[in-house]
Formats: C-alpha cells, sequence, structure tokens
C-alpha cells in the first residue's frame, strides 16, 4: 500500500496523481554512454588493460547512478486530494512534505527550455506560514498545479458572497 493512500483521512480522496519525472535517470545514461564508448573506441586506441578497466569502473558507476534514480524516482509520491497537497520521498529515510490546500498562497511552475519540451520542471509551493518548498523533476507541472488551484478553489455548489450592486439593491 503506498503512503498517500496509507495517510489519507476520513471523506478525503485522490484528485491527482503525478510522479518525477523519467529525467532523473539522464545523467546515469550520459555516464553509461561515456564508458560504452570507452569499450568501443579500445581496439581502435590500442590500448592496454588500463583503459578496459578504467571503461569497465566507469559503466559500473553509470549503473549505480541509474540503480539510485530508479529508487528515487520508485520511492517519490506526489498527489492532490480534495484537502491538501501530499509529497513524499526516501525510501528508508522518509522526507513528506503535507500542505493543506486553504493554507496554499500560490503555486510557481519553473520550466527551462527542456523541460518544456519534455514536460518536466519545478513546482515551489508557497503557503501561509511557511517558506517555500521547491519539488524538483516534476512530470507534467502545469497538470499539478492545475489540480491543486482546482482543489484549493472553493466548490461551485457553494454559495457565492453578495456583490456590491445586490446590496445596494436590497436597500
Amino acid at each position: 500500500m503506498s503512503y498517500i493512500k496509507r495517510v489519507l483521512q476520513p471523506g478525503e480522496t485522490i484528485a491527482y496523481v503525478s510522479r518525477l519525472h523519467w529525467i532523473v535517470y539522464l545523467p546515469g545514461w550520459l555516464i553509461l554512454v561515456f564508458g560504452a564508448a570507452g569499450l568501443i573506441l579500445l581496439p581502435y586506441r590500442g590500448a592496454g588493460g588500463l583503459y578496459f578497466y578504467a571503461s569497465l569502473v566507469v559503466i559500473a558507476a553509470a549503473l549505480t547512478v541509474l540503480f539510485l534514480a530508479w529508487v528515487k524516482r520508485v520511492s517519490t509520491e506526489i498527489a492532490v486530494t480534495n484537502r491538501r497537497l501530499i509529497y513524499k520521498e526516501g525510501l528508508v529515510s522518509r522526507r513528506t512534505i503535507e500542505m493543506n490546500m486553504d493554507k496554499i498562497e500560490s503555486i510557481d511552475v519553473l520550466q527551462p527550455i527542456m523541460g518544456r519540451l519534455m514536460d518536466y520542471g519545478t513546482i515551489i509551493v508557497r503557503g501561509t506560514g511557511s517558506g517555500l518548498e521547491p519539488l524538483n523533476r516534476i512530470d507534467a507541472p502545469i497538470a499539478l498545479r492545475n489540480a491543486v488551484m482546482a482543489s484549493a478553489s472553493p466548490s461551485p455548489s457553494a454559495s457565492p458572497a453578495p456583490s456590491a450592486s445586490a446590496s445596494r439593491q436590497s436597500r
């Protein structure tokens, strides 16, 4: 059972679920390509065993970085409920951010050019009484922001406040 489903309060429902973008694997893939290129180019350089072992060390480092990125992606949960925003990261040690919808002042979305093209970015949650909470490399950050804003807005069934013209007419 996921962390988010375990911490739901009675009457609370999940409105949107997100996760980290696959871009978290990019550093590992780049290191792996560098190590594989060393192995591929080894016969053309006429190099000895030192280059071979150095390439194997680089490939082992790349596989370690890829594994750690996988653990980070799998162990990170992001959800918007009808009452709060929940962010959990960590497998053994855990870091959670849970902010009630009525305490959220604004949501900032930061997307570099590659983030716009590949649909990832950083979400910064600004809440009353708390500092900035950046959530990095989030998949589909605009959709997450829209889900938070839709959950934070009052329901359409709530009666609107009387307008100024209505109060003038009643006088």
